[in-house]
Formats: structure tokens, sequence, C-alpha cells
């Protein structure tokens, strides 16, 4: 059992300059990574056994299922995961797949340690290598022995692109096509269905996804120095149409003025702090995504009721 890390320092994050950018916007609105402090992780965590989200237990199915026809399609090489979360998804890839590394890039040190270790117990004859960075903003890989010579074969599940916006997503695209130097990515999309089941899986009725909203608030408060009181939001999802997406956010529930980082910020009754979007992509609109990226679908793989898909793309030129 072989488990490696290079650890490339990503920048912490100007917590303050992306409070003030972010709540001078209309809408006001923040980056959604900022939700998964250790208590925002947790919840997520909790908000994944919900009966409400079936995403991550429909995701991981469809690998369990199907990943020794993925392999056999995708054929050989190292194996790249974009995020690692608690490396769930790509378990079943791995015993299908038996590469000769698996590669793990995260932006947290603590969950490529806990992770790489946890899976490596499973795989003991796959050697296994961490790379702390920002896999968004990522222009080129380290050099390492077991990245020299290989295929490389990415993995980016979850969902995780409806996160961006779509000019951002294909930004996030291109950048692994370059990372993965001619190699497939595996693409895990959630698709457009029943507005309200859509938003009953992003409001469920034990409020873990309401608590997960209302973190956020507490962490502001804590790293600067707040006084924003989480009770006078009220958490909303709400399905947008023209955009294909979920759209969440903690809404004033009176007129007030809260104090971040020694500035004042003024909240109207009903007005909407934007705390993350989920964008579905039908297979049409993920093909014509793909396509702006520089990618072409080969194959798609999805569950019995078609509501979430594993693309994958192979470079279009």
């Amino acid at each position: 059992m072989s488990v490696e890390l290079i650890d490339l320092h990503p920048a912490p994050a100007d917590l303050h300059r992306l409070v003030e950018a972010g709540l001078a916007q209309q809408p006001k609105q923040l980056p959604a990574w900022l939700l998964y402090d250790a208590e925002g992780s947790r919840l997520f965590a909790e908000i994944c056994e919900q009966p409400e989200y079936t995403l991550t237990r429909t995701e991981i199915t469809l690998l369990e299922q199907r990943a020794p026809e993925i392999a056999s399609a995708v054929g050989e090489g190292v194996v790249m995961e974009f995020g690692i979360g608690n490396a769930r998804k790509v378990d079943p890839l791995l015993t299908a797949l038996r590469p000769p590394a698996f590669i793990a890039l995260d932006i947290s040190r603590t969950a490529l340690e806990d992770s790489l270790s946890a899976l490596a117990e499973g795989h003991r004859d796959t050697p296994m290598l961490g790379i702390c960075c920002d896999h968004s903003t990522l222009d080129a890989l380290p050099h390492h022995p077991r990245l020299q010579g290989e295929r490389r074969i990415g993995f980016f599940p979850g969902s995780s692109l409806g996160n961006f916006q779509p000019q951002d997503a294909v930004s996030v695209l291109e950048r692994f096509r370059r990372l993965l130097a001619g190699g497939p990515l595996l693409l895990g999309l959630d698709q457009p269905r029943d507005p309200s089941l859509l938003e009953a899986a992003y409001n469920d009725a034990a409020g873990i996804s309401a608590a997960f909203a209302r973190n956020l608030l507490h962490r502001l408060n804590r790293e600067l120095n707040g006084n924003v009181r989480p009770e006078q939001f009220h958490y909303r999802a709400r399905w947008q149409p023209q955009h294909q997406r979920i759209e969440m956010a903690l809404v004033s529930r009176c007129e007030q003025t809260v104090q971040l980082a020694q500035q004042s910020w003024a909240f109207a009754e009903g007005e909407a702090l934007i705390t993350e979007h989920s964008v579905k992509y039908s297979p049409e609109a993920a093909a014509e995504l793909a396509s702006r990226a520089g990618w072409r679908i080969r194959q798609r793989w999805h569950d019995p009721n078609d509501t979430l898909s594993l693309h994958w793309l192979e470079p279009a030129d």
C-alpha cells in the first residue's frame, strides 16, 4: 500500500475580499465552496443520506453496476479524480480498471489524507498520489514519476460541474482537457426533471439543507467578526426553468443591516443572498457544453429513470 502527497500550497482565500465583492453584487452572491468548512462538509454528507436527495445514491449505484463496462470502454491508464470528497464513487472504478496509479486532486489536504488512506485499504496494489491544489485553476501538474508516460483518465462525478456558471464550466472543462493531455474524462451530470422533485432534493423535510446554508452565516461571523443573526434569514431552493438550474439562497426576513469585517451591509426585507446554483444538463445540453470546451461525447451511461448521466468525453481534435 503506497500513498504519497504533493502539497502545492494553494493560496488561502481572501475571505474579506470575496465577501466584499459578493455582497456588492446585485443580487448578492457568495462562492458556493464557502459552504464547505468542517461543519458544512459534515452537513452535506448528511444531506446525501436524506430520502429526497437521490443524486449520490443514484450515481454510486450506476458506477457499481456499470464499472466493468465503463472500464472496457475507456481503456487503460492512470485514474485522476478532480475533487476526491470521501472517495466512495471512484472505488468501483478502481476495482474494474485496476489502474497503474490513482491520482486525487483536492484543495483540502485533510480530505486527501483521510480519503486516500481509507481508499488504499481496499486497493493495496494501486499506488496513490494526492495533489493538494485548486484543481479548478491549476494550469499544470507537478513532476512526479506516477504522472510520466502514462495515459490519464479523468473522473469528475457528483454533478459538481453544475455549481459553475456555464461559461465557467467551459473553462473548467478546457483546463481538465489540458491536464489530461489527450486522455478521456468521465463526467457526471445531473439532468432536469420534475421541478417539485428537484426543489425537494435541495430543501429536505429534515431541514438539513437549510442548516447547511445557514452554516455559511456562522462561518462568516466566526471568521470576519460578524454579527449576522442566522435566524433572520430563511432558506429557499427554487427551480429556475430559464436557466435550467436550482438556485439556493438565504432570504432576509426583515430590513436589516449586518456587520462583517467592520463593514456594514444592508438587506431589504425579502432580499436574497445566493449561496449556490446547481445547473442541470440534458444530454443535448451536455453535448453542447462539451463541444464548447473542445470535447466530444463518445458514450453516455445513465440510471433507469434517466435522471443522471456519466459521460465519456474525449478531446475533439
